[in-house]
């Protein structure tokens, strides 16, 4: 397979100015732009919903003692807030101030383990811009994917475990692009599933440990990938970076270095990805739990868990 890697995106070094005495306690979740590409961070710090300008600069934060478990964020075109939280088994929809609109699923309460029932662990959501329906990826606890109407009521759900069509090993992330079809990250599955709104097979593609998907202005499809299992760390070019897909699933570019590390070049843990109107890509990391929390010497203080790679073009 062909592909560039780093020829069409530069990574931005201390993008992000957090201000004394906040933090992402080292773990941000994901991530989700607005309307004037303000950047959401869903995080599990303190205080997990923080937002900023697309320079940077710290513009609110809210959510304190609201959340179990942060997962997944996204947005929609009115720039509500869609909050997932994993062990809250539920899905918020917020204002961009954080007032509660509603709720689906009852927080703290899970379904039954991979009986298809929403709620068991939901990782992210997506939005249909025309429709406002709403389609979640449901996810550590189950196999399935669940379609609501703009109120959060069930329309219906598909999914079962497994490895053949239609079969999920941790949908971890979803999207729905601009010609209608839904993707997921199919985590453990090691590939994208394509579908209809409705749930109908479309396609699959091939990609290293898929956490993150969404896609960009131009059509692109921007995947984060984790890294190798632990018997595998130290070999290059096995994840911990950004694939850069065609609409149609070709690997275009790549965006990291060969090996995870602190430099601004290189990810060690991409867990939620987001794109902006001018195609800058930002990416959240569960950098403390997957990375630095086994190095030696254990890093004291903030590290680095998010990232901005401005476009070239």
């Amino acid at each position: 397979m062909t592909y560039i890697s780093n020829q069409n995106y530069t990574p931005e070094a201390h993008w992000c100015k957090l201000p004394y005495g906040m933090t992402f306690r080292n773990d941000a979740t994901s991530v989700a732009v607005d309307s004037k590409d303000n950047v959401y961070f869903f995080s599990r710090g303190p205080v997990p919903v923080m937002i900023f300008d697309s320079e940077g600069n710290f513009i609110d934060a809210w959510g304190e003692n609201e959340f179990i478990r942060p997962h997944g964020i996204t947005l929609d075109k009115e720039d509500n807030v869609y909050l997932i939280d994993a062990k809250g088994h539920m899905v918020e929809k917020r204002t961009k101030e954080g007032k509660l609109i509603f709720r689906i699923g009852e927080k703290g309460k899970a379904a039954e383990r991979q009986s298809g029932d929403m709620f068991n662990l939901p990782t992210d959501a997506a939005i249909d811009p025309d429709t406002g329906e709403i389609f979640v990826s449901d996810g550590y606890g189950n196999s399935r994917v669940h379609k609501f109407d703009p109120t959060g009521k069930l329309i219906k759900s598909w999914g079962t475990p497994g490895s053949g069509p239609g079969e999920f090993s941790l949908p971890h992330n979803i999207v729905l692009t601009s010609d209608k079809k839904i993707i997921v990250a199919d985590r453990e599955n090691f590939r994208l599933q394509l579908f209809t709104t409705d749930g109908e097979f479309i396609d699959q593609w091939h990609i290293h440990h898929p956490m993150s998907v969404t896609e960009g202005p131009d059509g692109n499809i921007f995947v984060g990938e984790m890294g190798p299992p632990r018997v595998q760390e130290g070999v290059r070019n096995l994840g911990n970076c950004v694939s850069i897909l065609s609409p149609d699933g070709k690997v275009i570019e790549k965006l990291g270095d060969e090996l995870p590390g602190p430099n601004p070049n290189q990810f060690v843990a991409p867990h939620g990805i987001a794109v902006d109107s001018k195609g800058s890509v930002y990416v959240a990391e569960v950098a403390w739990s997957e990375w630095y929390s086994r190095q030696e010497p254990t890093p004291i203080g903030e590290v680095r868990s998010v990232r901005k790679w401005n476009s070239n073009g």
